[in-house]
């Protein structure tokens, strides 16, 4: 059953459009509001959310919506922009899902646009028959959490590819803020982006694979999971040990001969009043795909134009807090980074890691940071390659770790490896001893 419907449609619906489309249950539900208004959800009688809008967003950026919901998805408008309308369903109540549905087919009919998944679109009234009683009522009425512990926040998502949307971000900073485990849990063939991947990182924070046949398992590390003490947590032996899932290491699709360049760059400025960041990161992107960054946003789908002058007002807005942001590049090569904005004592400093996607037979620079040695406040950078995926999502099975290629610091520029060799970690280790004590002194 679908729990997230995207309408895409070439102009923005209206109020009366969104009311229209969420009559999609009928006249006896009722409509409530989250987040100053950016959210409108649909609620049964008794108040509970059925189904949670998040307010359209207009993505201008080439290709976003078919790198996020599949070849051939979007219905741009005459700017050659779509609006991005979704639709997030409860998954306790058997209709919220087909609601979802219908709620978006009836702005894509209304407005001339598609549904994503299609199978999801009708614009039938979908009548609520559940017995809400023997419903437990949520412990949250975060769109994006389906179980709430004291221990963690679960959300559910059965959607092939999964982005680090809007209502994720918010489900991640609400669970660290609350001391809780953001956990995501999918089917087997599920994908994540990089940004969700990157959210992840760090326990206990997790991506659960839930498998008809092997049950529950970590998608990033292969260990066997359970449920515990309101969290998903390690499953040990007898021995105490924690195994690794089988499928984990057959589920790998072998050497495809696609590979990932990544860059993972650090840049220092002065808090000056005509900085403007994103320098390195566009100068990057021109010498890995020819082209700068396609789009920014501070969640996926990316959906404005590039700007390093907007990104930089953006930060400067935050500060002093850290601010997140991730680029990505034009369809024809993929490209795409993560990007945090820190006010340090030293300045202001740009953690950047941009990955680039390269297919059988496709030549790799290897040397990607020699441009890079000479301004933009260029304080160290790292470039590394991997075997995995040339779209670059992220599946869940074994994935080999990536090998250093080259680093820079400053203007010294030292040769590791050639992206084959493992031994380059040693050489990496062996010249951060040395560098180390030196910026001591």
């Amino acid at each position: 059953m679908t729990k997230d419907v995207v309408a895409l449609t070439p102009t923005m619906p209206d109020l009366h459009t969104l009311l229209a489309g969420l009559f999609a249950g009928g006249p006896d539900l009722g409509v409530g509001t989250l987040a100053d208004g950016a959210v409108v959800q649909l609620c049964a009688p008794d108040g509970r959310p059925l189904v949670s809008v998040e307010a359209p967003v207009l993505v201008q950026v080439p290709g976003e919506t078919a790198r996020l919901l599949g070849v051939g998805a979007g219905a741009g408008g005459s700017g050659g922009g779509v609006w991005w309308t979704e639709a997030r369903a409860s998954t306790a109540v058997a209709e919220a899902g087909r609601i979802a549905g219908s709620f978006a087919g009836r702005l894509a009919t209304v407005l001339g646009g598609t549904v994503w998944p299609p199978q999801a679109a009708t614009t039938e009234v979908v009548p609520l028959t559940t017995d809400l009683s023997a419903v437990p009522v949520p412990a949250t009425a975060a769109p994006a959490v389906d179980v709430l512990t004291s221990a963690a926040a679960v959300v559910i998502q059965d959607r092939p590819l999964v982005p680090l949307t809007s209502w994720l971000s918010d489900a991640l900073r609400s669970a660290a803020e609350q001391d809780r485990a953001l956990q995501i849990v999918t089917p087997p063939g599920a994908r994540l982006t990089l940004p969700t991947r990157t959210a992840l990182r760090g326990l206990p924070n997790r991506w659960v694979v839930q498998d008809p046949r092997h049950g529950y398992y970590d998608g990033l590390s292969g260990a066997v999971l359970h449920w515990r003490d309101g969290t998903f947590t390690p499953a040990r032996d007898d021995s105490g040990v924690t195994p690794v899932a089988e499928v984990f290491g057959t589920g790998a699709e072998g050497d495809t001969g696609e590979r990932q360049l990544i860059l993972t760059l650090r840049t220092r400025h002065a808090p000056d009043a005509e900085l403007v960041l994103g320098g390195a990161l566009e100068a990057a992107f021109r010498r890995l795909t020819g082209s700068p960054p396609a789009g920014w946003s501070t969640a996926e789908p990316v959906n404005l134009p590039w700007s390093p002058r907007e990104l930089t007002e953006l930060a400067r807005a935050r500060a002093p807090r850290p601010t997140w942001l991730v680029a990505v590049g034009h369809p024809d090569r993929p490209a795409l980074a993560t990007v945090r904005v820190l006010r340090t004592p030293a300045g202001v400093e740009e953690d950047i890691t941009l990955a680039v996607g390269y297919g059988a037979g496709e030549s790799v620079p290897l040397d990607a940071t020699d441009d890079l040695t000479a301004g933009y406040g260029l304080v160290s950078a790292l470039t590394s390659l991997r075997t995995a995926r040339r779209d670059l999502t992220v599946p869940a099975h074994l994935e080999a770790p990536p090998n250093p290629v080259t680093f820079t610091r400053g203007r010294h520029h030292h040769r590791l490896g050639d992206g084959t060799d493992p031994g380059a970690w040693d050489r990496l280790r062996e010249l951060l001893r040395r560098v180390r004590p030196e910026e001591d002194r």
